[in-house]
């Protein structure tokens, strides 16, 4: 894993302090600790509006603990449903006799498809992310000839390994996810818009 994507890990608060230049990039994924999940930046304010609306005596009484207070709710270990992504590190390997995945895609596709679309010498994959939208796996091959910085692959559970889509590489795909203050600052913006009409 190159120090790029370390970087962009660590701010978008990821603990990277596992992640070590001789581990293969399955291992060092499977090392680093999300607390909280991520938001792109396309993320369309859900439930904002219901959160301004249970604490506007808090907004208009103290901006500052009412801010405080919303990162702590959106940026925690929570399942409700705000367009988050999930950080995820599990492994699935269909096509590897002897594990618990092996024939999960049997007669949905066969291995040499999957191996038209992605990069790697076996069809081994670790889900990095999961999202609750279109498409709602994210994954790398585990072979992936770029350990450094590999290509990350998307599908949906409606059309599992059907239908994949080339998101492009780790390090640019980290880029649609904001920082807190990213995130803090398109809330910002959106209530004083809201509240000023």
């Amino acid at each position: 894993m190159n120090e790029s994507i370390v970087n962009k890990i660590r701010k978008l608060g990821g603990n990277t302090d596992a992640v070590l230049t001789d581990k293969n990039f399955a291992e060092n994924w499977r090392s680093i600790i999300f607390g909280h999940h991520l938001y792109d930046r396309d993320w369309d304010v859900y439930v904002i509006d219901q959160y301004y609306e249970e604490n506007s005596t808090v907004y208009h009484n103290d901006q500052e603990s009412f801010y405080k207070e919303l990162l702590k709710h959106y940026f925690s270990n929570h399942e409700l449903a705000y367009g988050q992504y999930f950080f995820k590190d599990w492994f699935f390997t269909p096509f590897k006799k002897d594990t618990d995945d092996y024939d999960e895609l049997d007669g949905l596709i066969e291995e040499h498809e999957v191996k038209k679309m992605v990069e790697g010498s076996e069809m081994d994959f670790i889900c990095i992310f999961y999202f609750y939208g279109y498409p709602d796996h994210f994954f790398v091959c585990t072979t992936d000839p770029d350990q450094t910085n590999p290509t990350v692959y998307s599908t949906d559970h409606e059309v599992y390994f059907q239908e994949i889509e080339n998101e492009g590489k780790l390090e640019n795909f980290l880029d649609r996810f904001m920082t807190k203050e990213e995130f803090l600052e398109t809330v910002k913006e959106y209530l004083e818009g809201k509240i000023k009409k």
